[in-house]
C-alpha cells in the first residue's frame, strides 16, 4: 500500500478539522463578483481530501423488498443479493467484491487521518433505490466517526436525469448458480406479468430529485458545519454567506438551468441561434446539481455535475420528465458542457477568480475527464483497433482542454473511466490546467487518491492501492455453484458462459482483480477491440514467438500457412482469398526463415542482457492482459508486472522494424497472399508503441503538481516506465 502523507494527522473528529488552518478572514464572497484581495491572505490549512471514484455501490446484502425472490439465503441470516461472476467478468466494473473494497478503502483512509471525502460520481451501481440505501447508510456510519463526505453525480447516478421505472437487471445470481431477472414494476416483463421476472422498484434508477433529497447531506445541501456553500444560481444578501439563505437556494428548483437540443439556452440561446442560424429546439429546464462547499477553513471544494443529459428525438415537451427523453450522459463529458451548461463554465470562472483572491485550496472535481487520458496515445488506438475501441468516444477533444483551462482552474480529479493516470496541458495565454484521473474501486487497479496542498502552488498527490481487503472471498462459495451448474449444464448459452475457475483460488484483492482483468479480456475485450487477425496473434504468441515474429523475413505466404502448420501458430482465417504470385516459394521454406529469425532474436535479448527463452513466460493471455490492464491502470500495473518483464516488453517494443513492408487488402482484410510476418509486424509495432506510450505517461501513482513552474514532478523512485 502507498505511503502516504496527512498534515492533521491528530485530527479525530469533525469538530476539529478547523484546527488544521490558521485563521483568516473567512468572509465569504459575492457570487458571482469577484471578491477583494484581503490585506492578510489566509493560511492555507494544509487538510488532505481522499478521492474516491467510481465506487459503484452495490449492497451485496441489500433488501430487494419482493416476496418472489430476496437473494441467495446465508447461513448468518442475511441474502447475498448479488451479480454472477460471468456478469461481473464481462463487465468494466465488479458489481459485488468493490462492496468490501470500498469499506477497506474508508477504513485505511480513516486510520490515515483523513477526514474529507471527496466522490467524483458514479458511487452508485445504477442509482437503484436498494443500492443507494445502502452507500447512504455506509457513509452515515463513518461520518459518526467524523468523516464528512462530498459526492459529485457521474453517469450512473444518475443514469438518465428522471426515474426510470423499467429499469433492471438480467443477472442476479440464485441459490442454484443460475441467473435471475430484476426489473422495476414498469418493465414491460412485468406488466405483463412475466413469470420468470422479480418485479420491485429497488431496481428502478433514480434521477436527480431522488438522489438529492436522499444524499443531500454528503454535500449536495448546506451543512451548519461548513463555513460556506453555494451552487451555480445562489445569491446571498449582501453578499454575505447565510447557512438559513442557503438551505433555501438549496431546493432542486432553484437550481435549475435551460437546456436545449442544440447548446445552452436561457441568456446563451440568442447568441447560439445567432450562430448557427436556426432556432434552438426542445428545450427544457433541468437540474445542475453542482455545489462549492467549504468544510475547514481555507479548504474549498468544488464538485461539478459535468453530466449533460440533452434532449433527442424522443424528448416530449408535454412529458419532459420522461427518462428516455434524453441521450446519456456518458460520451458527453466536457465536450457538451462547454457547449449545453455554460452557466457551470462561468461559475468555475467565478470560483477560480474567488479562491485566488483570498488564498483558498481548491480541489475541483468532476465526473469526467478534461483531456486525453489514454496519455495522448487516443488518435493511435483509433488507428490501430476496431472502431470504438477502448471508449474512445469519451474522449475529450483537444479544443475542450483548451476551454476549461480557460476558466482558471488549474487541476481537476475526473473519474469515468476506471482509469489511473494524469495529463497536463497549456496553451499560449499561460493557462496551465492538470487532469488527475482517480481510478476505480471496482477495477483492476484498485486505488484511491490522496491530495494535499504542501502551499497553494504545490500539490501532492499520493495513489493509495488496494491490494489487501477484507472478506473479499466472502461470496466465492456462491460463485463455486454458479461455476458447477455451467459446467454441468449443455445449454447453448451456459456453455458460452462458462469462465476460468482459477478466480476463485486468488489469495488477495489485488491477485482478484488481476485474475478478473485476464478474464475481461479472454471474454469480452478481445472480440469487441481487436480486429480479428490481431485477436489471432495476440491470442496465439506468446513473448518468445512474438520477438521473432518482429524479426522474421519470409516470402511464405499467410496462405500457404497451412502446408507447413508446425512453425507458426497463426493461420489465414481472417484473411481475404487473393490471387497467388507466380513467384511463390515453397511452403517448406518458412522452417528455415523461422530459424534464421530465432537466432536474430536470440542476439536482439542477448544486446538487453536476456534470453530469448524467458521470453516465452509471457503467455499470450498474460501479453493480452498485460495490455490491458496498462489502458487502465497506467503506472500501476507496470508495477504489478515485475522489473524482469517490464524490461522483455521495452525490448519488444524496440525489436520492430523500423518501416514494415504495408499490408495488401482487398476490401477491408488482411489478404492471404501478404507474408507471414506483415501484417503482424505491421499492426504489432503500432500495439506495442501504444502499449510503451501508455506505461510511460506523466506520472500517475505518487507525484507532485508545481502550478507555478506549470510541471509535474515524479515523487516516487521506485517508479516503473517504459521508457
Amino acid at each position: 500500500m502507498s505511503r502516504t502523507f496527512v498534515s492533521c494527522l491528530g485530527v479525530t473528529a469533525l469538530a476539529l478539522l478547523s484546527a488544521c488552518g490558521s485563521d483568516h478572514d473567512d468572509t465569504p464572497a459575492t457570487t458571482p463578483p469577484v471578491a477583494e484581495q484581503p490585506t492578510t491572505p489566509p493560511v492555507a490549512a494544509n487538510t488532505s481530501v481522499a478521492f474516491m471514484s467510481d465506487v459503484h455501490f452495490h449492497d451485496v446484502y441489500g433488501d430487494l423488498k419482493s416476496t418472489q425472490f430476496s437473494g441467495i439465503p446465508t447461513k448468518d441470516g442475511k441474502n447475498a443479493t448479488i451479480r454472477t461472476m460471468y456478469a461481473q467478468l464481462t463487465s468494466t466494473r465488479l458489481f459485488n467484491e468493490n462492496y468490501f473494497a470500498f469499506r477497506t478503502a474508508l477504513d485505511d483512509a480513516y486510520a490515515k487521518g483523513i477526514r474529507v471525502v471527496a466522490f467524483p460520481g458514479d458511487y452508485s451501481d445504477d442509482a437503484q433505490p436498494m443500492n443507494v440505501d445502502g452507500i447512504a447508510t455506509v457513509l452515515k456510519e463513518y461520518q459518526a466517526k467524523g468523516m464528512r463526505f462530498f459526492l459529485a453525480p457521474g453517469n450512473h447516478d444518475p443514469v438518465e436525469p428522471y426515474d426510470d421505472l423499467e429499469a433492471g437487471k438480467n443477472d442476479f445470481l440464485t441459490k442454484d448458480g443460475k441467473e435471475q431477472k430484476v426489473y422495476a414494476t414498469s418493465n414491460a416483463a412485468c406488466v405483463a406479468k412475466d413469470p420468470s421476472v422479480v418485479c420491485t422498484d429497488q431496481l428502478m434508477e433514480q434521477g436527480y430529485d431522488k438522489l438529492m433529497a436522499k444524499l443531500g447531506e454528503f454535500g449536495f445541501n448546506p451543512n451548519k458545519a461548513d463555513l460556506h456553500w453555494e451552487t451555480p444560481f445562489s445569491k446571498y444578501t449582501g453578499g454575505k454567506y447565510s447557512y438559513d439563505e442557503a438551505v433555501a437556494q438549496s431546493a432542486v428548483a432553484k437550481r435549475e438551468f435551460e437546456i436545449c437540443a442544440e447548446g445552452a439556452g436561457g441568456a446563451w440561446k440568442a447568441a447560439g441561434e445567432a450562430r448557427l442560424g436556426k432556432s434552438y429546439t426542445r428545450c427544457t429546464n433541468m437540474v445542475d446539481s453542482s455545489y462549492l462547499v467549504e468544510p475547514v477553513k481555507g479548504l474549498w471544494l468544488l464538485a461539478i455535475d459535468a453530466n449533460v443529459f440533452i434532449p433527442n428525438a424522443k424528448f416530449d415537451p408535454a412529458n419532459p420528465k420522461k427518462f428516455n427523453g434524453y441521450d446519456g450522459a456518458g460520451n458527453a463529458g466536457w465536450n457538451k458542457v462547454l457547449t449545453h451548461k455554460m452557466h457551470l463554465v462561468d461559475w468555475i470562472k467565478s470560483v477560480t477568480a474567488r479562491a485566488k483572491a483570498e488564498g483558498k485550496q481548491l480541489m475541483a472535481y468532476s465526473h469526467y475527464p478534461t483531456m486525453d487520458f489514454y496519455a495522448n496515445q487516443t488518435e493511435a488506438m483509433k488507428a490501430a483497433f476496431k472502431p470504438g475501441a477502448f471508449q474512445t468516444a469519451r474522449v475529450p477533444d483537444a479544443a475542450t482542454a483548451a476551454g476549461v483551462a480557460a476558466t482558471g482552474l488549474r487541476w481537476h480529479v475526473g473519474g469515468h473511466m476506471h482509469f489511473n493516470g494524469t495529463n497536463d496541458f497549456a496553451d499560449a495565454n499561460g493557462n496551465y490546467l492538470v487532469n488527475v484521473q482517480s481510478p476505480s474501486l471496482a477495477v483492476y487497479g484498485a486505488a484511491y487518491k490522496i491530495i494535499t496542498y504542501k502551499d497553494l502552488d504545490t500539490v501532492d498527490v499520493r495513489t493509495v492501492a488496494l491490494n489487501t481487503v477484507a472478506r473479499f472471498n466472502e461470496l466465492f462459495p456462491y460463485y463455486q455453484v454458479e461455476y458447477d451448474y455451467l459446467q454441468g449444464s449443455t445449454a447453448a448459452a451456459d456453455v458460452a458462459k462458462r469462465w476460468g475457475r482459477g478466480i476463485l483460488d486468488t489469495r488477495s484483492y489485488g491477485e482478484y482483480t488481476h485474475t478478473y482483468f485476464g478474464e475481461l479480456s479472454r471474454l469480452r475485450f478481445m472480440d469487441e477491440y481487436w480486429p480479428c487477425e490481431m485477436k489471432e496473434a495476440a491470442m496465439a504468441l506468446n513473448g518468445r514467438q512474438m520477438l521473432i515474429m518482429s524479426q522474421l523475413d519470409t516470402r511464405v505466404t499467410l496462405a500457404q500457412l497451412k502446408d507447413n502448420p508446425g512453425v507458426v501458430p497463426l493461420t489465414a482465417a481472417c484473411a481475404a482469398t487473393g490471387t497467388p504470385s507466380g513467384t511463390a516459394v515453397a511452403a517448406a521454406q518458412l522452417t528455415a526463415d523461422w530459424r534464421e529469425a530465432t537466432v536474430r532474436a536470440e542476439l536482439v535479448a542477448a544486446s538487453a542482457g536476456l534470453k530469448l527463452d524467458d521470453f516465452a513466460r509471457i503467455t499470450a493471455y498474460d501479453f493480452y492482459g498485460d495490455f490491458h490492464r496498462t489502458v487502465y491502470a497506467g503506472e500501476l500495473a507496470l508495477r504489478d508486472m515485475g522489473q524482469e518483464r517490464v524490461n522483455q516488453y521495452k525490448v519488444l517494443m524496440r525489436a520492430f522494424p523500423a518501416n514494415p513492408a504495408p499490408v495488401a487488402r482487398i476490401g477491408d482484410k488482411v489478404s492471404d497472399q501478404n507474408a507471414v510476418q506483415v501484417a503482424y509486424q505491421n499492426q504489432f509495432k503500432q500495439v506495442f508503441a501504444i502499449f510503451k506510450g501508455l506505461g510511460s505517461g506523466k506520472p500517475s501513482d505518487r507525484f507532485t503538481i508545481d502550478l507555478k513552474g506549470k510541471k509535474i514532478g515524479n515523487a516516487d523512485s521506485a517508479s516503473m516506465s517504459f521508457n
